[in-house]
């Protein structure tokens, strides 16, 4: 079992979300997605082109494809003319803007920052094992657009349960409570409850337990007297 403890905590003015506070709280959403297995969206689909495409894409830049033709070519993403694939952050931050981030739109954001690393090692004579090597550190590393983590399907029924301790009092979640799947078969996609996300003060850093929360506990805001309650939704 994964147990948070909530210390202290007051309530938001916007009844929508109970927002807690601590200096600690973002750290604590990363602890818990290690906890249950849980990794950065982009990280494992960038591991992923590389392991299924890797050879692909070197093949393709070694024989003058454009970089911003490797994707398309290997059906990854969909071409929409000449554009600069130079820059990483660009990349990064068109998949930022997006609301949703999976599925085919995660697969081509990785694959396009692979080319971008495998293309900038080349012009420096990097051997394929060398180069391939250190795309799969930088895969480690990124960050995921919108702080979503996934987790295998499969590994559902033996995560552990989630327990939050607020005012003395034990709310546990279960692993299909705090994991959200979509599709079905070998289109499933797994997302782990528990997103991070940087709020930068004064209104953070902050804790919002949102729809997994309170999807499993009614609550009610007493906004006059400054305090919320919980019970076991029926």
């Amino acid at each position: 079992m994964v147990l948070v403890i909530f210390s202290s905590y007051y309530y938001s003015h916007h009844f929508s979300l109970l927002f807690l506070t601590s200096s600690y709280f973002q750290t604590i959403v990363t602890q818990i997605n290690h906890a249950i297995g849980a990794e950065g969206v982009l990280s494992t689909e960038c591991r992923e082109v590389v392991t299924q495409y890797g050879d692909q894409i070197w093949e393709l830049l070694i024989a003058g494809i454009q970089p911003d033709q490797v994707c398309s070519t290997i059906g990854l993403c969909l071409f929409n003319g000449p554009r600069d694939a130079g820059d990483i952050e660009m990349v990064v931050e068109k998949q930022n803007k997006k609301a949703s981030s999976f599925g085919e739109d995660v697969l081509c954001a990785a694959c396009e920052m692979a080319v971008v690393w495998a293309r900038t090692e080349l012009r420096r004579n990097q051997t394929k094992e060398i180069v391939f090597k250190y795309i799969n550190e930088l895969c480690e590393r990124i960050p995921s657009p919108m702080g979503e983590s996934v987790i295998d399907c499969n590994s559902i029924a033996s995560l552990p349960d989630v327990s939050f301790t607020i005012g003395n009092k034990t709310f546990v979640l279960k692993p299909e409570q705090y994991i959200l799947k979509t599709g079905e078969g070998a289109l499933a996609v797994c997302i782990s409850g528990f997103i991070a996300f940087d709020l930068p003060p004064p209104r953070g850093p902050i804790w919002i337990l949102g729809d997994v929360f309170m999807g499993v506990y009614h609550t009610i805001f007493d906004y006059g007297n400054l305090q919320v309650g919980f019970a076991e939704s029926i």
